[in-house]
């Protein structure tokens, strides 16, 4: 799909929020009160997350229970790419578009999607990516994808890693609640003339880092002379 052709997709007919909507606030309020009953919530590094601007928020991605986490953990509204199959059902389909999220044609270029999220950083706003494409439920980092780097390096926009432990096992320690931890790392910044491949290094190994040494995965060992 061209640019062109993306402008005329049949997506563009949809209203699309920029702005967390009434709906988003009571669902995202009521869903935090709901985790809160099986779950233990500690953020570290909030310090580091920008107040203001365009920001994509990259996490590894451990369970279908991440996007929720990360939008508990941060002060400011995720918006956020959904695999288009989530969206046939058309009461489906309002309530995500009033949450923020957006659809995206998986397994190839979409370049509507890449156009949305655009103009989701283009609106100042925060847009939520995991950079691996798909769970490891667990079993360590999985070779990242470079949407994300080629996205910040297109908009100049910068990334905010974020790492999330403990998803993976909810419902597992019942009686006990589940201990989840957030951190939010130091920021990157595209640095001009990076590649898509060097930004997705330096942010999977910045995750890895931040993760305790059986989840890093294929990011585990970091080469030599890296920065």
């Amino acid at each position: 799909m061209t640019a062109i052709e993306a402008t005329l997709d049949p997506r563009e007919k949809k209203s699309f929020s920029f702005h967390a909507t009434t709906f988003r606030k009571f669902l995202v309020g009521s869903a935090r009160l709901l985790f809160g009953l099986f779950m233990q919530l500690e953020v570290q590094g909030l310090e580091h997350f920008p107040v203001a601007g365009p920001v994509i928020v990259a996490a590894n991605h451990v369970s279908n229970y991440d996007p929720f986490l990360m939008q508990f953990s941060l002060p400011r509204p995720i918006f956020y790419m959904g695999k288009a199959s989530l969206f046939k059902f058309p009461v489906m389909d309002i309530a995500l578009r009033n949450l923020g999220a957006f659809p995206v044609y998986r397994g190839e270029k979409d370049a509507w999607a890449l156009l949305h999220a655009r103009r989701i950083l283009d609106h100042g706003q925060v847009l939520g990516m995991f950079p691996e494409g798909t769970r490891s439920k667990g079993r360590g980092l999985g070779v990242a994808k470079t949407g994300v780097a080629r996205l910040a390096l297109e908009t100049n926009c910068t990334i905010s890693p974020m790492t999330i432990i403990g998803t993976d096992l909810f419902f597992q320690q019942i009686p006990q609640r589940t201990t989840v931890k957030v951190q939010i790392l130091a920021p990157l910044h595209p640095n001009k003339n990076e590649t898509p491949l060097a930004l997705t290094d330096r942010l999977m190994f910045a995750l890895a880092a931040a993760l305790p040494e059986k989840i890093r995965g294929v990011y585990a060992q970091t080469p030599a002379g890296f920065n």
